[in-house]
Order: C-alpha cells, then sequence, then structure tokens
C-alpha cells in the first residue's frame, strides 16, 4: 500500500471559517480566496516582456462570472476555447473586443461574434478558409502546434505529432498560401504545449515559436499559451514566472535585433491565476474498512462531480480533515467521493487512476469537515455533471474583507431535469 502521503494545513480556510461557510451555503461548495486570486493576477500583469505585454485569463479553467470580473478589472483579458465561453463572458460584462478565441470547434455564430469584435485564432487550416469565406482581407491569428509538447500527464500534452491542437507547423506554407489568396492578415501566431509543462521546455517552445513568426511578415504579437506549472502538493515545485519571463524576453529582443521586428507577447494562463486560490469543502459522509491487510476509508459527500482530476490523471490534491483542535490523531486512509462508481477515488496513486494511495489524516468521524485543496482550476469547470443525479455545488467567494458571498447557489434537484421533455 505504501506510506500514507501527510497534507499540510489548507491554503486559506481554518475550521472557524470553513464552518461558518458550511452553515451558511451547505456541502458541498466550491470556495475561492479573493485575496489569493488578485495576488496571482498581479504575479501574470508582471510578467517580463521586451515589447508589450497583453495578458489573458484561459477562461476555461474557472469560468464564474464573479472571477472573470475580478480578472477583468484589474485588467487581464480573456481567452476562450469554445463559442459558448465566448457569450458567457460577454454576459459577465468582458467585451468581445477584449476576447481571443481558439476552439477546436468554430461556433454557428462566429460571423457575429467577429461582428461584436471578437479576436479569433484559427486552429486549423479549415478554420482559416471558414474564417476567410466570413472576413476577406481581415486580421487573424493562427495557431500552431509547434512540434513538440509538455505537460503534466500524456493528456494534458496539447503540442506533438499526438496532439490535434492547432495548424501542424509544417503547414505554414499552406496557411499562408490561403492568407494570401485571400488578403488575409496573420498579425498573431499563438502556440500552446500543454498544462502544468516542463519550464524548460516551454523555453524552447518560444524560440520554436518565434520561428513561426518570422514566416509571416505582418505579425505584431506571440501568444505563448500558458501551462504554467504550479505546486499543490508538498514538496512540488512551481513555475517562477519572472525566471521564465526573463529568458523568454530576451529571446524577443534578439529576434528584433536580428529582423528588426519587435513582436509583442500575449500569455494566457489559467491554472496558475486559480489552482490554489480555490478549494472544495465537503463532509465525511461516512468511514469504513476492509478489515486487517486492507484500507480505512472516508467517504465524502462530494467526489468526481465536484473534482475529476484525480479520477482521469490521477491528479493529486492536499486533503484536510478539520479538527477544532488541530493536534488530533492521525490515521492513513483512503479518500473516496459519493458515486456509485469505482473509479470515485480522490487519493489515487500519483498518475495512476487505478491505483490507490493513502493519506495520513486527522482521525476522521461523520459529520467532520474536509478541504480538498488545489481545486481552483479545472474542478467546478470540468465535472460529469449529474452523475448519480447529484445537483451542481454551490460556488463561494471569500472576499478581501474577510466575508463569504455566494456566487452560484446551489442547483435544485428538479433543475436537473427540467430540459426532458416527454415524448407522448
Amino acid at each position: 500500500m505504501g506510506g500514507p502521503l501527510l497534507s499540510p494545513m489548507p491554503n486559506f480556510l481554518d475550521f472557524d471559517s470553513a464552518r461558518a461557510i458550511a452553515d451558511a451555503y451547505g456541502t458541498p461548495a466550491y470556495v475561492y480566496d479573493e485575496a489569493s486570486l488578485r495576488a496571482n493576477a498581479e504575479a501574470v500583469l508582471a510578467f517580463p516582456n521586451a515589447f508589450g505585454l497583453t495578458a489573458r485569463y484561459a477562461m476555461k479553467a474557472c469560468p464564474n462570472a464573479a472571477i472573470l470580473k475580478i480578472f477583468n478589472g484589474m485588467g487581464l483579458r480573456i481567452d476562450a476555447s469554445s463559442g459558448y465561453e465566448v457569450r458567457r463572458a460577454m454576459a459577465a460584462g468582458v467585451p468581445a473586443g477584449q476576447i481571443s478565441l481558439s476552439a477546436q470547434e468554430i461556433p454557428d455564430d462566429l460571423g457575429e461574434l467577429l461582428d461584436a469584435g471578437l479576436q479569433l485564432n484559427a486552429c486549423s487550416l479549415r478554420q482559416l478558409r471558414r474564417f476567410a469565406e466570413l472576413r476577406p482581407g481581415d486580421e487573424l491569428g493562427l495557431r500552431f502546434n509547434p512540434g513538440a509538447g509538455s505537460g503534466g500527464n500524456n493528456r494534458t500534452n496539447v503540442g506533438g505529432p499526438s496532439s490535434s491542437f492547432g495548424i501542424w507547423h509544417e503547414w505554414a506554407g499552406e496557411a499562408r498560401k490561403i492568407a494570401k489568396d485571400h488578403g488575409l492578415k496573420v498579425v498573431r501566431i499563438h502556440t500552446h504545449i500543454g498544462s502544468g509543462s516542463d519550464p524548460a521546455v516551454w523555453i524552447k517552445v518560444a524560440d520554436m515559436s518565434l520561428g513561426l513568426v518570422e514566416q509571416f511578415p505582418e505579425v505584431r504579437a506571440l501568444n505563448l499559451g500558458g501551462g504554467y506549472k504550479v505546486g499543490r502538493m508538498p514538496g512540488e515545485t512551481a513555475t517562477d514566472l519572472q525566471v521564465v519571463g526573463s529568458a523568454v524576453k530576451e529571446k524577443f529582443e534578439a529576434f528584433a535585433a536580428r529582423t528588426g521586428r519587435k513582436i509583442g507577447l500575449e500569455v494566457e494562463p489559467g491554472t496558475f491565476l486559480v489552482a490554489n486560490a480555490g478549494c472544495v469543502l465537503a463532509e465525511v459522509h461516512d468511514v469504513v474498512s476492509t478489515g486487517e491487510g486492507g484500507y480505512r476509508f472516508i467517504k465524502l459527500n462530494a467526489g468526481m462531480t465536484e473534482l475529476l482530476r484525480p479520477s482521469i490523471y490521477g491528479a493529486q490534491h492536499p486533503i484536510h480533515i478539520l479538527k477544532r483542535n488541530e493536534k488530533s490523531d492521525t490515521k492513513p486512509y483512503v479518500v473516496v467521493g459519493h458515486c456509485c462508481e469505482s473509479g470515485d477515488i480522490l487519493t489515487p496513486a500519483p498518475g495512476d487512476p487505478e491505483l490507490l494511495a493513502t493519506r495520513e489524516l486527522a482521525v476522521a468521524e461523520p459529520g467532520d469537515l474536509c478541504v480538498i485543496d488545489g481545486a481552483g482550476a479545472y474542478a467546478s469547470a470540468m465535472t460529469p455533471k449529474h452523475y448519480n443525479s447529484y445537483p451542481e455545488a454551490a460556488e463561494v467567494l471569500l472576499g478581501v474583507d474577510g466575508k463569504a458571498r455566494l456566487i452560484r447557489r446551489r442547483q435544485k434537484p428538479e433543475e436537473i431535469w427540467a430540459n426532458e421533455v416527454d415524448p407522448s
């Protein structure tokens, strides 16, 4: 079974604040810390650059309107991954001209969104041709697969020959031809290699991406995506934006010295901005065991319906059983969710969702509160919604003034089946 892993204290909740939120809004609930969100945004806005910076928030990480408004109000623009995300950001008050779309699927209403001011990065030759039909002679960006990728695991690697994201770099000549034939101006190049990527690979791909910029003389900006590694667990190292940014800045300066072209930089982090600024607040529902030689299990009233990453990636999140007395005895537990699904495991072995791992946690009893940290990114935004007909959890923002405010109410059970139609 391996040695149990001991989790540190929660990022921003203690027993009293967690108890107050649970009493006011119930569990499970997502809780976000506004102070952390703002501090992370300031770090991104300070990303080193040679000739200007446009920082975007990859809203797919956590698209709640309250968070979009905080970031947009601080000067971050928006990176959207679907037409629906574009509409959602606009509904939150973000002007279409501050939204960039890089999507696997072109929205049916693309023309209308472009008329509103949306900036498009065409992610395939077909998308480029579609844009040409709608807006001949206009400006756009191109997303390329630079031929290399990196990520926290294979499923978050979005570069290289095994990835469908972006125009394969060898087809740059065909992209130039399509653009020339329709009078298009390619003013942005976009690349993104994966989430949780190796900083050294990220810097290398920046150099490769400048090679693509050189093939398009009208390009004014290079978007290097996001994917900065965030340390959720003890001992994990997070990407230092100043370190990787300084190295990239030097490459932009060298490019300008060689070509005479001063290229602006765009970045669009998601995880970096929200991962450790959010948690899932849950309750211990039951504690069971499988006897001597087996496991002790903590069953929560949350699970893959609130946090899917452990089940599909073997992702690791700090977990805490909150006790008024912080010196409580501990035991090794496997923590599981509330779904009737054997894969609903919150403590899988690192990188392997098929294997169980234990955590050394405070002795748990039904009714105890549990905090799952590092759940601000790809948690509420990426769930198998309504499996076992569980409703969407509430979302709460812990303000800089210390007050907790509801930013998404808990879904009513009848809303789950509200769209169903009686065929008779």
